[in-house]
C-alpha cells in the first residue's frame, strides 16, 4: 500500500494555492485539489455537491454524504485525494470531522479517520506586503486568476479599477500573518512537519516544486516535465507602485 492515500495544502489567499492545485490535477495521478469545504456553511456545502438535506435521515448523514461526494471529487478515479484548505474555515471543518469521527484524540487521528494517511502540504507567501496587495488587487477588481493565455479563469465580481487604500493593504497583511501564525501553532501542536513550499519557490518552478511533492506522495515525478503553468501572473506595474507608496509610508 502508498504510503500516504491523500494530501491537504494547508494555506491562506493569494499564496499560488490555485497554481498548485491546477498542476497536481493536470497529472491524472494526483487526484483533483479543491477547497471543497471553503466556505463554513453545511447548506453550502450540500450545495456544492448538489445535495439535498431532506434526503437523509440525519444531520450526520448528510454530513457523512457531503465527505463521501467530496472524496470523489477530490480523487477523481486516481486513487490520490487531494484537498486545499483556508485557514478561515478550517476550525469549522474539524468540528464537523468531529461529529463523524467522535472519539479521536487529535485533529490529524480525525483528517487519517476521513482520508487516509495524509501529506500535508503548508504553502505560505514570506512577502506579506505583496500578498495583501494581491488579495486587495483581487477583490476590488473582481478578477482573482487568469490563464497563460491571458483569459479571465475566476471572476467574482463586475470589473472595477482598483483605488489604493493603505488601510486595506495594512488590515490584509495583518489578517495573512495571522492565519500563517495560526497554521503554524497547529502544526507544532499537532507534531506534524509539513512539506513547506513558498510562493516565490512556487512561481520559480512550478515544474520542479510538483515533481517534489509526486515523489513524496510516491508517484511518478517525471509526469511534471510534461505540465504547463494553468494560471499567469496578475502582478503588473500598479501592485508595484502601491508597494512603493506603502513603503514610503503613503
Amino acid at each position: 500500500m502508498a504510503k500516504f492515500q491523500s494530501y491537504i495544502i494547508c494555506t491562506s489567499p493569494r499564496s499560488g494555492s490555485t497554481l498548485l492545485c491546477g498542476l497536481l490535477a493536470a497529472t491524472g495521478t494526483s487526484g483533483n485539489p479543491a477547497s471543497y469545504f471553503h466556505t463554513p456553511s453545511i447548506a453550502d456545502w450540500l450545495a456544492r455537491f448538489d445535495l439535498s438535506a431532506c434526503s437523509y435521515a440525519t444531520d450526520r448523514a448528510a454530513l457523512r454524504a457531503i465527505f463521501d461526494a467530496a472524496r470523489v471529487c477530490g480523487t477523481a478515479g486516481t486513487g490520490m485525494f487531494g484537498l486545499r484548505l483556508q485557514r478561515h474555515s478550517f476550525a469549522f471543518f474539524m468540528q464537523q470531522l468531529d461529529v463523524l469521527y467522535p472519539g479521536r484524540a487529535t485533529d490529524q487521528a480525525r483528517i487519517r479517520a476521513a482520508f487516509g494517511d495524509t501529506l500535508f502540504i503548508y504553502l505560505t507567501r514570506h512577502n506579506k506586503l505583496d500578498q495583501a496587495i494581491s488579495l486587495a488587487m483581487a477583490q476590488q477588481t473582481g478578477l482573482w486568476h487568469r490563464a497563460p493565455d491571458g483569459t479571465e479563469l475566476e471572476r467574482l465580481a463586475q470589473p472595477r479599477d482598483p483605488v489604493y487604500a493603505r488601510d486595506e493593504i495594512a488590515g490584509h497583511m495583518a489578517e495573512l500573518t495571522a492565519l500563517d501564525e495560526a497554521w503554524q501553532a497547529w502544526f507544532a501542536r499537532e507534531k506534524i512537519e509539513p512539506v513547506r513550499i513558498t510562493y516565490h519557490a512556487l512561481s520559480a518552478e512550478p515544474t520542479g516544486v510538483l515533481a517534489d511533492i509526486l515523489q513524496r506522495l510516491e508517484l511518478d515525478p517525471s509526469v511534471a516535465h510534461r505540465i504547463a503553468a494553468p494560471t499567469a501572473r496578475l502582478a503588473d506595474r500598479t501592485n508595484r507602485d502601491w508597494a512603493e507608496r506603502f513603503m514610503a509610508g503613503a
